[in-house]
């Protein structure tokens, strides 16, 4: 761990005093957060009658209102919208062709998610061969594998890069409010018109918006504090209000047995939320800046961006694979009901279980998160188009679904051929590299 914190420690020192920290920062506690609420909510436990799966927003709906504090996918798109704005501006100014600046952003995204689709395929089958029930490989998976939803829909977003990034020169705020008000007809039609199908392309509305405010953000369109407050304001009170007054849920994060998802396809309260947390974190920026101005702050934000990837795709299947022991070893530490007093004291053991036992994957996969580079050609375009679509459309599968099935060696064949044959398309390999600096 010394070293580590070493070779952070020097990259920190070569931080250009140009970089905006506050970027780095806002993606390294978002990984954290996520991390925390996704140990917090999968509540297993066993009683006389066996094993049960159960979760913490289902069996303690007061906890329905930490998802306001915990929901931080809109950071992740912002801020990947002021990653994406800055890499695709200097390949433009560099002549990078766009095949080649994909080809990098795709690798660097999708190869991890394939190592660890790999690794699944492997457990599965391995689980199914000694007897495992089909059903639990397959919620075990499920859970595990959900961190790529989120990577599936931003593959897509990053595919679209060089056309948002020209809206955003040709409309600006206009090219944030347009996505978000499609959003809004959709939500109309899918609650006035029963139009639940019309509903899923909302993840590209909804997304797409979000990831214009980090363009908004990259050209200092919020150095206004009244317009940063102004935003805080707006985006709070439409919040409670379409929770409290409209048709959606509290919970701004998917409950098992509710009819309506916040998340499953994206609503407008993830819009307003955005708008909230987009307005807060500009208010807050400049006394952010100063905090990171320090050596230590900024070395740990260092040093987790660059295992950021392997934390956040690793962490669920950590989870799973100790309380998939627990469970064989007759429930020991699952024999508490979950949202008891007892119960909650119980976790704090059990995410401190899982922080030690995430080490040892971090160090054996984070290499992945940094391919070697390669000296084959980019795909053309449409192989990466084409190739990642069928990638997201499988990753898609595997995390609504999991990975067990009635297929071959008890798989859900479709969308593992599709993660594999669509990965094999877009070039997207699992090489590592074992050498790399920790990624700044």
């Amino acid at each position: 761990m010394n070293s580590l914190w070493s070779a952070a420690t020097r990259l920190a020192e070569q931080t250009p005093a140009k970089r905006n920290r506050c970027v780095d920062f806002l993606r390294a506690v978002s990984i954290l957060v996520v991390v925390a609420g996704h140990w917090l909510m999968a509540a297993p436990w066993v009683d006389a009658d066996g094993a049960r799966i159960s979760h913490l927003l289902d069996v303690s709906p007061w906890t329905q209102w930490l998802t306001w504090g915990m929901q931080v996918m809109p950071i992740f798109f912002f801020v990947g919208g002021y990653s994406n704005g800055i890499s695709w501006d200097a390949a433009c100014r560099d002549g990078t062709a766009y095949r080649d600046w994909l080809s990098s952003r795709l690798t660097r995204l999708l190869g991890p998610v394939l190592v660890l689709v790999l690794f699944w395929i492997v457990t599965a089958s391995v689980a199914h061969s000694t007897g495992v029930s089909a059903e639990m490989i397959s919620v075990g998976s499920q859970i595990a594998l959900v961190p790529t939803w989120f990577l599936a829909v931003y593959a897509i977003v990053v595919l679209l890069v060089p056309l948002t990034r020209s809206a955003w020169r040709s409309m600006e705020m206009w090219s944030v409010a347009l996505p978000f008000f499609l959003a809004g007809l959709v939500d109309g039609g899918y609650f006035g018109l029963d139009w639940t199908e019309a509903g899923w392309i909302n993840y590209l509305f909804v997304w797409v918006g979000v990831h214009q405010l980090g363009y908004a953000w990259l050209d200092g369109r919020f150095a206004s504090r009244l317009r940063s407050a102004l935003w805080c304001v707006i985006g709070l009170g439409s919040l409670v209000a379409l929770t409290e007054v409209g048709p959606w849920p509290i919970s701004l994060v998917g409950v098992p047995g509710e009819v309506v998802s916040n998340t499953e396809p994206p609503h407008l309260p993830l819009v307003a939320l955005a708008v909230f947390q987009f307005g807060g974190i500009m208010l807050l920026q400049s006394r952010l800046a100063r905090l990171l101005a320090g050596p230590s702050l900024w070395t740990a934000t260092v040093l987790i961006n660059g295992m950021i990837m392997t934390v956040f795709l690793w962490h669920s299947t950590v989870m799973m694979l100790l309380f998939g022991v627990a469970i064989w070893l007759g429930g020991i530490g699952l024999e508490v009901v979950p949202g008891t007093g007892d119960w909650w004291w119980t976790r704090l053991a059990w995410v401190a279980c899982f922080s030690v036992s995430l080490l040892p994957f971090v160090g054996i996969f984070n290499r992945f998160e940094r391919p070697s580079k390669s000296q084959a050609p980019s795909p053309a375009p449409w192989r990466m188009a084409v190739g990642s679509g069928l990638m997201v459309v499988g990753l898609a599968l595997l995390a609504s679904g999991g990975i067990g099935g009635a297929g071959p060696l008890g798989l859900r064949l479709v969308p593992v051929l599709l993660t594999l044959v669509g990965a094999a398309i877009c070039g997207v390999g699992v090489i590592g590299s074992p050498t790399a600096p920790i990624r700044r």
